[in-house]
Protein backbone atom coordinates (compact mmCIF):
# COMPACT_ATOMS: atom_id res chain seq x y z
CA UNK A 1 0.00 0.00 0.00
CA UNK A 2 2.97 2.28 -0.33
CA UNK A 3 2.42 4.99 -2.87
CA UNK A 4 2.52 8.66 -3.39
CA UNK A 5 -0.41 10.98 -3.31
CA UNK A 6 -0.51 13.91 -5.66
CA UNK A 7 -0.65 17.33 -4.04
CA UNK A 8 -3.98 19.08 -4.31
CA UNK A 9 -5.68 22.06 -2.69
CA UNK A 10 -6.09 21.56 1.03
CA UNK A 11 -3.37 18.88 1.23
CA UNK A 12 -0.47 19.62 3.56
CA UNK A 13 2.64 17.72 4.60
CA UNK A 14 3.38 17.93 8.32
CA UNK A 15 6.38 16.47 10.11
CA UNK A 16 6.04 15.89 13.83
CA UNK A 17 8.68 14.83 16.31
CA UNK A 18 7.34 12.25 18.74
CA UNK A 19 7.29 13.65 22.27
CA UNK A 20 7.19 11.94 25.68
CA UNK A 21 3.48 11.25 25.26
CA UNK A 22 3.63 10.31 21.58
CA UNK A 23 2.38 12.53 18.78
CA UNK A 24 -0.35 14.12 20.88
CA UNK A 25 -3.56 13.33 19.03
CA UNK A 26 -6.27 10.68 18.73
CA UNK A 27 -7.67 9.26 15.51
CA UNK A 28 -10.99 7.80 14.38
CA UNK A 29 -12.02 5.97 11.23
CA UNK A 30 -10.84 3.11 9.05
CA UNK A 31 -12.58 0.53 6.88
CA UNK A 32 -13.87 -1.23 9.98
CA UNK A 33 -14.92 1.92 11.88
CA UNK A 34 -16.26 4.44 9.36
CA UNK A 35 -16.42 7.86 10.96
CA UNK A 36 -17.76 9.74 7.94
CA UNK A 37 -20.48 8.10 5.84
CA UNK A 38 -19.04 6.45 2.71
CA UNK A 39 -15.48 7.39 3.71
CA UNK A 40 -13.01 4.89 5.15
CA UNK A 41 -10.53 7.66 5.94
CA UNK A 42 -8.65 8.30 9.15
CA UNK A 43 -9.50 11.57 10.91
CA UNK A 44 -7.99 13.52 13.77
CA UNK A 45 -10.50 13.26 16.62
CA UNK A 46 -8.71 15.13 19.39
CA UNK A 47 -5.53 17.16 19.73
CA UNK A 48 -4.01 16.66 23.17
CA UNK A 49 -3.00 19.83 24.97
CA UNK A 50 0.79 20.32 25.10
CA UNK A 51 1.36 17.32 22.78
CA UNK A 52 3.61 17.37 19.72
CA UNK A 53 0.69 18.15 17.37
CA UNK A 54 -0.63 20.99 19.57
CA UNK A 55 2.82 22.55 19.89
CA UNK A 56 3.30 22.38 16.11
CA UNK A 57 -0.15 23.92 15.55
CA UNK A 58 -0.79 22.82 11.96
CA UNK A 59 -2.75 19.62 12.58
CA UNK A 60 -6.35 20.29 13.62
CA UNK A 61 -9.30 18.24 14.80
CA UNK A 62 -11.28 17.11 11.77
CA UNK A 63 -8.27 16.90 9.44
CA UNK A 64 -8.07 13.71 7.36
CA UNK A 65 -4.75 11.86 7.50
CA UNK A 66 -3.96 10.54 4.03
CA UNK A 67 -0.53 8.97 4.63
CA UNK A 68 2.03 8.22 7.35
CA UNK A 69 5.70 8.24 6.27
CA UNK A 70 4.58 7.72 2.67
CA UNK A 71 2.22 4.82 3.46
CA UNK A 72 -1.21 5.63 2.04
CA UNK A 73 -3.99 4.92 4.54
CA UNK A 74 -6.75 4.09 2.04
CA UNK A 75 -8.63 0.88 2.82
CA UNK A 76 -6.80 0.17 6.10
CA UNK A 77 -8.45 -0.89 9.33
CA UNK A 78 -8.29 1.36 12.36
CA UNK A 79 -5.99 -1.12 14.11
CA UNK A 80 -3.60 -1.22 11.13
CA UNK A 81 -3.31 2.57 11.17
CA UNK A 82 -2.71 2.60 14.93
CA UNK A 83 0.10 0.09 14.38
CA UNK A 84 1.58 2.29 11.62
CA UNK A 85 1.64 5.19 14.08
CA UNK A 86 3.25 3.05 16.78
CA UNK A 87 6.04 1.89 14.48
CA UNK A 88 6.53 5.18 12.61
CA UNK A 89 9.64 6.23 14.51
CA UNK A 90 10.55 9.49 16.20
CA UNK A 91 10.09 11.77 13.18
CA UNK A 92 6.69 11.17 11.60
CA UNK A 93 5.71 12.62 8.23
CA UNK A 94 1.99 13.06 7.71
CA UNK A 95 0.14 13.96 4.54
CA UNK A 96 -3.08 15.64 5.66
CA UNK A 97 -6.21 16.91 3.96
CA UNK A 98 -7.21 20.00 5.92
CA UNK A 99 -10.85 20.22 6.89
CA UNK A 100 -12.70 23.01 5.16
CA UNK A 101 -13.39 26.00 7.37
CA UNK A 102 -17.02 26.21 6.23
CA UNK A 103 -17.65 22.79 7.79
CA UNK A 104 -18.58 23.68 11.33
CA UNK A 105 -21.59 21.46 12.05
CA UNK A 106 -21.40 17.83 13.11
CA UNK A 107 -18.35 15.85 14.16
CA UNK A 108 -16.47 16.72 11.01
CA UNK A 109 -18.70 19.14 9.31
CA UNK A 110 -20.32 16.40 7.26
CA UNK A 111 -23.63 18.27 7.17
CA UNK A 112 -24.15 20.74 4.31
CA UNK A 113 -24.67 24.38 5.18
CA UNK A 114 -28.12 24.36 3.60
CA UNK A 115 -29.37 21.80 6.11
CA UNK A 116 -29.63 24.30 8.95
CA UNK A 117 -31.61 26.76 6.81
CA UNK A 118 -33.82 23.93 5.57
CA UNK A 119 -34.54 22.82 9.12
CA UNK A 120 -35.39 26.44 10.02
CA UNK A 121 -37.85 26.54 7.12
CA UNK A 122 -39.34 23.27 8.33
CA UNK A 123 -39.89 24.70 11.82
CA UNK A 124 -41.51 27.80 10.33
CA UNK A 125 -43.81 25.64 8.17
CA UNK A 126 -44.88 23.59 11.20
CA UNK A 127 -45.54 26.75 13.22
CA UNK A 128 -47.55 28.28 10.36
CA UNK A 129 -49.57 25.08 10.05
CA UNK A 130 -50.24 25.02 13.78
CA UNK A 131 -51.33 28.67 13.71
CA UNK A 132 -53.73 27.90 10.83
CA UNK A 133 -55.26 24.98 12.76
CA UNK A 134 -55.70 27.13 15.87
CA UNK A 135 -57.28 29.92 13.78
CA UNK A 136 -59.64 27.42 12.10
CA UNK A 137 -60.73 25.96 15.45
CA UNK A 138 -61.18 29.45 16.92
CA UNK A 139 -63.32 30.61 13.99
CA UNK A 140 -65.40 27.43 14.01
CA UNK A 141 -65.91 27.67 17.77
CA UNK A 142 -67.14 31.28 17.53
CA UNK A 143 -69.58 30.48 14.70
CA UNK A 144 -71.34 27.91 16.88
CA UNK A 145 -72.09 30.51 19.54
CA UNK A 146 -73.80 33.03 17.24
Amino acid sequence: MNGSLPSSPGVMDIELKRGPSGLGFNIVGGVDQQYVVNDNGIYVAKIKEDGAAALDGRLQEGDKILAINGVVLEELTHRAVVELFRTAGEDVKLRVLKKLSRHMNGPLGSRPEQESSMSSLGVLAVLAGAAAVVAFIFMRHHRKHF
